[in-house]
């Protein structure tokens, strides 16, 4: 099946590269169960099976972070996904994939220089007074320079690597096909959700290469706090920015990281930690548009115990229904409401559980527990990062996942909550989000929230009244057209049916293996027919083909009984 999913030898120097690097970490029963090594084998390119000996004491978490390292840019940013999706993976993996940082080495200034004055329609020399052409950071898809205007503002300008648009494309392709595979031959992966992290990658992907989307979100967030300045957003310089090249404020502060600096230059921690919890939260639960990546390293602390934010190409999005249902949860939270609750789940999750009958069953009793567990405890004593983590573990345990807005939103609160716990051991998220969180449900249980429901209603229903005569006569025509068509599908049967066909298979080489024991015995007895060392060829021949056919019959009877 890879082979004719990847049979374009423009993929085949990559799919050897990656499995090579799968092997190499340990993988190489994911390398033979896709089909990878069996398409690379009828290319004619070979494979190393040796695993380093300095491999063997990692843990799977830690060799997928470092396979992903040394498989490139595409792949770090795959994992930088992978680490938002808290819903698929355990803490532990989610720990690993954040230790991805995306660094590359730097591309010449003289490479830059063509495609800048292409994209500022002139030369660089004389829009800017001066032009560093020694980056300040450089990473897979962009380098940053640091620059000034001729009015004397220091800016920052950030390139994308010339042609680097082909190569991610190209890895793009390669991954969705590869995803495709995987959910196809490898059934204990599906739980990851290949198809659905690739989509996701590719979506945000694209949406990173073009730096103006990126510019548009810098001030769609710089909008939202307006009247707050102790948060400061760059100004974006929007006649020089386009899809290759970003122009914003050069800000000087101190990175996120550097705990130290911020002590040297006597900020205040704690009221670090709560402006800067604030400002998450404010995007989060009361914009609905917040900064999908809030780590330290797009984190800056101003003079004055300001923050500034950085870095907005990874964006996330909640609507108001979703922040409804996060209201909802936390009125069947309070309420003791497990039905609610389980509701809530369900509605966020993708699928149903594996086995719709008693899983679901098990996941409600399961609530119940969850539900038990935080009743009755103030918003203010509640502990968001602990229940946030059962949450995802009951999911995890019933095949549950959540939409890629939600897993953002999930991530951004554990992100939140170990920064402001590295400012102040003594962060107490649940006591910082307690307004916001009032107010959310305030605002769900408003008159006005209320009205806007019910007009959505009612505007849904009066559409479906509206078209019912339509699809009715529609219906009815292809009816007595007799292009009415009902299909359904039955699982169960259809395996019962695949049991049936190997059977009847094994019946069938089985009848063929003793018509040839028989045959050959009597081409035995034959006197003069040809023979080999002593005893009849035909008759020999006949015996190690029924042998042959004995073993592969052994051999499928026990693999049946043996899936795994």
């Amino acid at each position: 099946m890879l082979w004719q999913a990847l049979g374009a030898v423009r993929d085949l120097k990559r799919i050897h590269d990656i499995a090579s690097v799968l092997i190499r970490y340990g993988f190489g029963d994911v390398v033979r169960r896709i089909g990878m090594a069996h398409a690379l084998e009828r290319a004619g390119k070979a494979l190393r099976w040796r695993e380093p000996e300095e491999l063997a004491h990692l843990e799977p978490a830690a060799r997928v972070r470092r396979a992903l390292e040394e498989l490139g840019p595409s792949f770090v940013k795959l994992g930088q996904i992978l680490a938002t999706r808290v819903d698929l993976f355990p803490p532990d993996w989610i720990a690993e994939f954040s230790k991805l940082q995306d660094a590359a080495p730097a591309v010449p200034f003289a490479e830059l220089r063509t495609q800048l004055v292409e994209d500022l329609g002139d030369a660089p020399e004389s829009i800017f007074s001066a032009l560093d052409p020694q980056p300040l950071a450089a990473a897979s898809l962009a380098q940053v320079h640091r620059a000034r205007l001729s009015d004397g503002t220091d800016v920052i300008l950030k390139v994308r690597r010339p042609g680097i648009r082909p190569i991610i494309e190209a890895d793009l392709r390669l991954l969705e096909r590869l995803a495709e595979i995987i959910e196809a031959e490898a059934s204990d992966l599906r739980r990851y959700r290949p198809r659905d992290i690739v989509r996701q990658f590719t979506l945000s992907l694209r949406r990173e290469l073009d730096f103006a989307a990126e510019c548009r979100n810098a001030e769609r967030i710089a909008e939202q706090f307006a009247g707050h300045p102790e948060i400061s957003i760059p100004r974006v310089h929007w006649q020089w920015c386009g899809e290759r090249l970003n122009v914003q404020d050069y800000v000087d502060g101190i990175s996120g990281r550097d705990l130290a600096a911020a002590d040297a230059a006597g900020l205040d921690r704690k009221l670090l930690a709560r402006r800067g919890a604030e400002a998450v939260l404010k995007m989060l639960l009361e914009d609905g548009f917040f900064h999908a990546d809030p780590h330290p390293g797009n984190v800056l602390y101003l003079t004055g115990n300001r923050i500034a934010f950085i870095d907005f190409g990874m964006v996330g999005r909640l609507t108001e229904e979703r922040r409804s249902q996060v209201a909802r949860l936390l009125q069947g939270l309070v309420g003791r409401d497990s039905s609610l609750v389980a509701d809530v789940l369900l509605d966020w999750s993708d699928d149903d559980p594996r086995d719709p009958d008693s899983d679901l069953a098990t996941l409600r009793a399961e609530i119940d527990t969850f539900v038990d567990l935080y009743h009755g405890v103030p918003l203010q004593r509640l502990d968001i990062g602990a229940m946030l983590s059962d949450l995802l573990t009951i999911l995890r345990e019933h095949g549950l996942s959540l939409p890629a807005d939600l897993a953002l939103m999930i991530k951004a609160f554990i992100t939140l909550e170990g920064m402001g716990r590295q400012l102040d051991p003594d962060f107490d998220i649940a006591a910082e989000a307690s307004p916001f969180l009032r107010q959310v449900l305030l605002a769900h249980a408003a008159p006005a929230a209320f009205a806007r429901r019910g007009w959505r209603a009612f505007a849904d229903a009066v559409d479906l009244l509206a078209g019912l005569p339509r699809d009715l006569r529609q219906f009815l025509h292809a009816a007595r057209r007799g292009k009415l068509q009902v299909q359904v599908e039955v699982l169960p049967l259809q395996r019962f049916g695949g049991q049936i066909d190997r059977a009847a298979s094994r019946l069938a080489l089985a009848i063929v293996i003793a018509a040839l024991i028989v045959g050959s015995a009597i081409v035995m007895t034959v006197d003069k027919a040809p023979s080999l060392p002593g005893l009849p060829s035909f008759g020999l021949l006949g015996f190690i083909a029924a042998l042959i056919g004995g073993l592969w019959l052994l051999v499928s009877i026990w693999r049946s009984g043996n899936p795994d």
